[in-house]
């Protein structure tokens, strides 16, 4: 098997790993906002978990992919702050003052942005079959977050901060494929973390929110886990699958972590489990098993 067609055949399991470990994400918010962090202090930590981190992994393992063109600043101002700080805020405000199958369903409006912005931007072909399978995303995830026939309403804010973390989630595709161009999957990962962890610092009170994490062993290890196994994981392997697959492709296969959200919400937080949720499930699951298919076989079905 050559390294062209590794990189084919794990794409879509990087980008799927990816969506599972986001999905586990409410884990982390649910209980950090328990232990008195809001919306911003949780995405400071989250970066400055993140950025020494990767930058530590980097500096040991590979220091060549640390170096960057100071021309191509602007696009790492776009994965870090853009895509990362205000996606964070947006999200974990939403995730917080709502239950978590809302928050990921609102999120996952983000196929509806990369698609229209591959279109104009990398000129992707918007095929029959990537419309049937967003279909069937955004079908799925509104029945998985009980939207239709659920008996709870979404305040006007809360609407609007879940669809401004879908925006700026589906950007970090468009970012991340321009800044693929020049650099490898690592670099990417690190620079957008640094540029990232400013911006965090600058609305997340530092000082208060190092005196809540140091108060007890549970806020540590919380945000160990939501700075390693819910960030530089995943942003790592997005990023690596990517590089291997079209924008539109990769935002309906991480579309997983809906899946796993609804899950854990159902299981871990008591949130509400019927045939509609369920059946939500099994859409999202189809579109992504969809998007899967070799290439060869989906040229039968464009």
């Amino acid at each position: 098997m050559t390294d062209k067609t590794k990189s084919g055949t794990l794409a879509p399991l990087c980008v799927i790993m990816a969506g599972v470990l986001w999905g586990i994400i409410s884990l982390f918010i649910k209980n950090l906002s328990a232990g008195g962090m809001d919306a911003l202090q949780i995405s400071f930590i989250r970066m400055a978990v993140a950025a020494p981190a990767f930058t530590l992994f980097l500096l040991v393992t590979d220091r060549d992919k640390m170096k960057i063109n100071p021309r191509d600043f602007i696009i790492f101002i776009g994965t870090g702050i853009v895509s990362i700080v205000f996606f964070n805020s947006c999200y974990f405000y939403t995730m917080i003052h709502s239950q978590a199958s809302v928050a990921v369903v609102l999120l996952y409006t983000s196929p509806v942005f990369v698609m229209i912005l591959s279109a104009v931007f990398f000129k992707e072909r918007i095929t029959p079959l990537k419309l049937f399978a967003l279909i069937l995303t955004l079908g799925g995830c509104v029945l998985v977050a009980g939207l239709a026939g659920g008996d709870y309403t979404i305040k006007p804010l809360i609407l609007l901060t879940g669809l401004l973390s879908g925006l700026a989630y589906g950007l970090y595709t468009i970012f991340g494929r321009l800044a693929l161009k020049k650099y490898d999957t690592k670099t990417v990962t690190m620079w957008t973390f640094i540029f990232g962890l400013p911006a965090a610092a600058a609305i997340g009170k530092p000082a208060e929110t190092f005196r809540e994490v140091f108060a007890s062993p549970k806020m540590i290890l919380l945000s160990l886990g939501i700075g390693i196994f819910s960030t530089v994981l995943p942003y790592f392997l997005y990023t690596r699958g990517l590089s291997g697959m079209d924008g539109g492709k990769a935002s309906i296969l991480v579309a997983v972590e809906p899946v796993v959200g609804a899950v854990i919400g159902m299981t871990v937080f008591g949130e509400s489990r019927n045939i509609l949720k369920i059946a939500g499930i099994l859409l999202v699951t189809a579109a992504i098993t969809l998007m899967n298919i070799p290439a060869k076989a989906r040229k039968t079905i464009k």
